[in-house]
């Protein structure tokens, strides 16, 4: 895959997200320079042609700094010691963690004050999505900074979409997060009307997956619901600050969102049972007890649709 552009990247952050992203760019060709808390994690992607730094003040001159790591006060952390060398400073700064629209909004001004532009560009998938190559990105900023962003992005994944200025893109976020609440608490609805009327789980899904209704995420949460291996893509919790985020947001601009309300309810009971530290598809296992069914793993081998 070839270095679209030759400019210089720096990449903060190499836990299961960033690291199978940077892992993308270094393998591309880049010149990509990383940095993570603890150096071992990131240490194996200096095989694929990244240089692995020590401190954060060797990416302050990058032209493109890179951040992905977990809660804003992380960002800030990070952003400022990288800012605060007094060697140089990044041309621009694209955040992809999942933070709040008003923290988006302070690095935003937090940056300008710097002359560093700053795009907001979280993302849709987890670590294996990344390697199946199915990353997607939604950004908002400025658009000239964007399209000399793109490029990366693009490597990273399938693409990119963006939606406009400002905080925009974390907005993108929220109604997509929200929309991934409302379809589980569906697809485990409808699964378990199907078993219960007879129905192996796994031959309603591959009929599901098939049909017009199927989609990259039924097919990617089929293993779980047929196997019932839950282990965490995103945690009840996280996903229940999302609904809430909807919510607020919905409140804001006055959208009525019953169905968003409905869920949020339906995720509450969950967390209320001590079912928290397993993948959110476990909906699943609290519509079968209110169905008086009790589930077992079908053992069956099914794809996941990334590869």
């Amino acid at each position: 895959m070839p270095t679209p552009t030759k400019q210089s990247l720096g990449w903060i952050g190499a836990g299961r997200m960033g690291y199978a992203m940077a892992e993308r760019l270094a393998k591309g060709g880049c010149d990509i320079a990383v940095w993570n808390r603890t150096k071992e994690k990131a240490e194996p992607l200096a095989k694929y042609g990244a240089k692995v730094v020590n401190q954060l003040e060797e990416l302050s001159t990058k032209d493109i700094l890179f951040v992905m790591v977990s809660t804003f006060e992380d960002v800030k952390e990070v952003i400022g010691k990288a800012l605060a060398s007094g060697r140089g400073k990044p041309k621009m700064v694209v955040e992809c963690s999942s933070i709040s629209l008003d923290g988006s909004a302070e690095l935003r001004t937090i940056l300008r004050g710097k002359g560093v532009e700053y795009l907001a560009a979280p993302v849709s998938g987890n670590a294996k999505v990344i390697k199946a190559g199915k990353l997607t990105f939604v950004v908002s900023g400025p658009k000239a900074a964007y399209e000399a962003a793109r490029p990366y992005l693009d490597m990273m994944g399938t693409g990119s979409s963006y939606v406009g200025e400002g905080e925009l893109a974390r907005i993108a976020k929220i109604c997509h997060n929200v929309m991934l609440g409302v379809v589980i608490q569906n697809l485990c609805e409808i699964t378990v009307l199907a078993q219960k009327a007879g129905m192996p789980r796994h031959a309603f899904l591959d009929f599901l997956n098939k049909s017009v209704m199927g989609s990259m995420f039924t097919r990617y949460k089929t293993p779980a619901l047929v196997n019932l291996d839950f282990h965490v893509t995103f945690t009840p919790k996280l996903l229940r600050k999302d609904l809430d985020l909807g919510l607020d947001a919905g409140r804001e601009f006055q959208v009525p969102m019953p169905l968003t309300s409905l869920t949020r309810d339906l995720l509450q009971q969950m967390i209320g049972r001590g079912m928290t530290e397993q993948d959110f598809s476990t909906l699943l296992l609290m519509q079968a007890q209110a169905s008086g069914l009790e589930l077992k793993p079908e053992n069956v081998q099914v794809g996941d649709g990334l590869g």
